[in-house]
């Protein structure tokens, strides 16, 4: 249970953080879609361990096996079956673990929850199952290429660092010029410098990562309970470390009167029906409006730390541990590939879900 993600557009990942491997089985994608092991190489490379001296220097090439599902570089419509192998697990680095729970990890919950937990780092709690969802999010945005959708995350806090970004005009060129994923070079360099400090103590950092989608049509999303931003909520509230999430003026909205919140419509000389501004972060009642979507996703640090922390062992008495292994001092730059992948997860399944609404009023075809 809980290992499954979307309702056409369907994600299932397995695989531990220091077992044989980690893979997903991708089930709803169309026919006719162009899926490569290179396609989906170049979407690992962004969030592979060892890129900087920033992140975590676990020797991991996260080379993709596609098993099933693509022939001739072409999607078949059936289930894609991907598999990252893992080369560089230390289980021997987690030997304290077995004693003694890590604060702010999820050893604590899952053994009380199944009266057993993985042995060697955080099993399917750990950031590495991600790379599980990038492979499938990577799927993901080939849908979504066919509707003429384009996602861009980047970073835009790091601890009391703030970039200055254009969201509407922000490239991925842009996002991935440095280390730090921040397209703001000024602040980029206050960024590394931080995390450079942090990690040098012992310590972690936490930040906001941004993502905005442009071209999303009016429509997307279902009533009540699969509203687009409550699915968007999950998908990014499901990603390790994130502890918080905003959608248009998010919380700052709670300062604003309802007439300076209130978008207003109007329409342009092509016809087009656009708002006065976008508080709403392209979504209303549920449903996207025609605008970019953007979202703000707020990551805490860095559970592991290179200190001595109070704990309890697995008899409850009480205990010290500190942290070993190859852990990133700030999450954030890797996380902006996970961000984005999330992201198409779920705009791909509503995607899907809307076309599928459209019902015998749609041209029928055989492709997206």
């Amino acid at each position: 249970m809980g290992n499954s993600f979307g309702t056409l557009f369907r994600l299932t990942t397995f695989g531990e953080s220091h077992g044989v491997g980690l893979g997903a089985i991708v089930d709803g994608c169309p026919a006719g879609l162009p899926i490569t092991n290179e396609l989906l190489q170049q979407a690992l490379d962004r969030r592979r361990p060892g890129q900087s001296t920033l992140v975590s220097q676990r020797k991991e090439t996260d080379t993709v096996e596609l098993l099933s599902g693509v022939e001739n570089g072409v999607s078949l419509g059936t289930p894609i079956g991907l598999l990252v192998r893992n080369v560089d697990a230390k289980p021997r680095d987690y030997q304290a673990m077995n004693q003694a729970f890590r604060p702010s990890h999820a050893d604590y919950t899952y053994h009380a929850k199944f009266g057993i937990s993985a042995s060697s780092g955080g099993g399917r709690a750990s950031a590495r199952e991600t790379v599980s969802r990038v492979a499938g999010g990577a799927i993901a945005a080939q849908v979504l290429q066919r509707f003429g959708v384009e996602i861009v995350a980047w970073v835009a806090q790091v601890g009391s660092v703030h970039a200055a970004i254009d969201a509407a005009t922000v490239s991925r060129q842009a996002v991935d010029a440095n280390a730090v994923r921040c397209p703001d070079p000024s602040a980029a360099a206050a960024m590394i410098e931080l995390i450079e400090a942090t990690r040098k103590a012992g310590d972690s950092v936490g930040g906001i990562i941004c993502a905005i989608a442009r071209g999303v049509p009016v429509g997307w999303g279902e009533p009540v309970f699969d509203k687009l931003d409550a699915d968007l909520a999950k998908a990014m509230l499901s990603i390790p470390a994130v502890k918080g999430f905003e959608i248009g003026s998010g919380f700052a909205g709670t300062t604003m009167v309802g007439s300076a919140h209130n978008d207003a419509l109007y329409r342009s000389a092509d016809g087009v029906v656009h708002t006065q501004s976008n508080h709403a972060g392209g979504v209303v009642g549920g449903i996207s409006n025609g605008e970019s979507i953007f979202v703000r996703i707020a990551f805490k640090p860095t559970a592991t730390i290179m200190q001595a922390q109070s704990t309890i062992d697995r008899d409850g008495a009480a205990t010290t541990i500190t942290g070993r292994g190859r852990h990133d001092p700030c999450v954030l730059p890797r996380a902006v590939p996970i961000v984005e992948a999330m992201m198409a997860l779920v705009l791909a399944d509503h995607a899907l879900r809307h076309r599928a609404r459209a019902g015998f009023s749609a041209e029928p075809t055989t492709h997206v």
